[in-house]
């Protein structure tokens, strides 16, 4: 691939640039599973780095600038029009209070890039509204559910956080559903997701009543991925909770995740436990398991995190909710801690959405089928100027205009 290839280059230059770091460079193997021990020892070298919030400010420096360097993020893309198109709204009332609508949704995210999405919003609400983006996984299509976005925890989920007052966005990671502009997983579709996230969150703030000051996002498996990374990127993001996904000893078994050198580079090594710890002192909640990678969250990768915000005072800011015996999903167990965090941290209607027992009820939520979700049809088509194949798109990545 041509334009590959000249991303590579491009990357030459920016590695070459890194300054010597002070622990041992070894490169792990993208997307693989690295010995348990072997990574608490990696963790516990990157945590002798730094000792207090000026040390650790210098390496989160570091890890931000050479991940967006390597993303072709610093400097960004001009942010181009966005050119929404809404349509197939259908509101659900729920009771005199309110309920929520869903929307379909496409944007251009970098020109000839469109992003197909629904946007969840609430009735009988005033603004100003909290904005959640929520990033979607590899979650493909089942017996009786629909893929990514359109999964019935997704929207479940989106429907739930609209319903307590906020405007929700989801939306295709590359490849993905309607998303067929380019292959899912090849080395750049992290870095042109992670702009994803930061647009989405743009196509957000266009609703009415949206509030630039009140921005969550959550996200499970590769959604958490894109959580922290968009956390890492855009500071707009001022609560955070990736699923099932922090891990000292798994960085993602998929090229949208770890394609690209992001975790090490020239006598440089980083991992995504420090890359979440990136959105600190910005409230942060890690939901794990002990059904995946994440099984170690509570002993490992929680209390490195909870070093971070310690030397930043915000040791309160910083929680972890493990479910030891629950597997690799976004379901209600899962949904629930989250929906109570970004209801404390973004000024969420609670109240609204808990039985009296205090568990949280989602029955409200009207499941819809694919067709009803789709964001191209034949009434509102993908534009004809829109771009075909992989090549085509990474090549107008790499060349789009960055910011001065």
């Amino acid at each position: 691939m041509r334009a590959l290839a000249l991303f590579i280059a491009l990357l030459g230059g920016v590695l070459a640039q890194d300054p010597p770091a002070t622990e041992a460079s070894e490169h792990w193997p993208p997307g693989h599973v690295i010995d348990q021990a072997a990574a608490r020892t990696a963790l516990d070298a990157m945590r002798a780095t730094w000792s207090d919030a000026a040390t650790w400010t210098a390496r989160r420096k570091r890890i931000r600038t050479h991940v967006l360097k390597t993303f072709l993020l610093d400097p960004p893309p001009a942010r181009t029009p966005l050119e929404m198109v809404v349509h197939s709204t259908v509101e659900h009332r729920v009771d005199e209070k309110g309920g929520y609508r869903r929307s379909n949704v496409f944007f251009e995210s970098f020109p000839g890039l469109f992003v197909a999405g629904n946007l969840y919003e609430p009735l009988g609400r005033e603004g100003p509204l909290p904005v959640v983006a929520c990033p979607h996984g590899h979650m493909g299509r089942s017996e009786g559910d629909a893929e990514g976005r359109m999964h019935s925890s997704y929207q479940t989920l989106c429907a739930t956080l609209a319903r307590m007052g906020a405007i929700v966005i989801t939306w295709d990671m590359v490849g993905w559903a309607e998303s067929s502009q380019m292959q899912h997983g090849v080395p750049m579709s992290g870095a042109i997701q992670t702009w994803n996230t930061m647009r989405a969150i743009d196509a957000a703030l266009t609703r009415p009543g949206a509030d630039p000051s009140r921005i969550g996002c959550t996200g499970s498996s590769g959604g958490g991925t894109q959580t922290f990374l968009g956390a890492l990127a855009d500071d707009r993001i001022v609560a955070c909770a990736p699923v099932v996904m922090v891990s000292a000893h798994w960085f993602g078994g998929c090229g949208c995740e770890s394609g690209l050198p992001i975790h090490a580079g020239p006598g440089f090594v980083t991992n995504n436990v420090e890359f979440a710890a990136c959105a600190a002192p910005r409230p942060q909640l890690l939901v794990s398991v002990g059904g995946d990678w994440t099984c170690n969250t509570a002993t490992v990768e929680q209390p490195y995190l909870a070093d971070v915000y310690e030397a930043l005072g915000a040791a309160d800011d910083v929680h972890n909710v493990h479910l030891e015996s629950e597997q690799h999903d976004y379901g209600p167990s899962k949904r629930a801690p989250v929906v109570r965090f970004l209801a404390r941290e973004l000024g969420l209607d609670l109240a609204c959405v808990t039985r009296p027992d205090g568990s949280i009820d989602e029955s409200f939520v009207r499941i819809a089928e694919r067709p009803a979700l789709l964001a191209f049809t034949d009434e509102h088509p993908m534009p004809e100027r829109a771009l075909q194949g992989t090549d085509a798109v990474v090549a107008r990545w790499v060349s789009l205009e960055r910011e001065p």
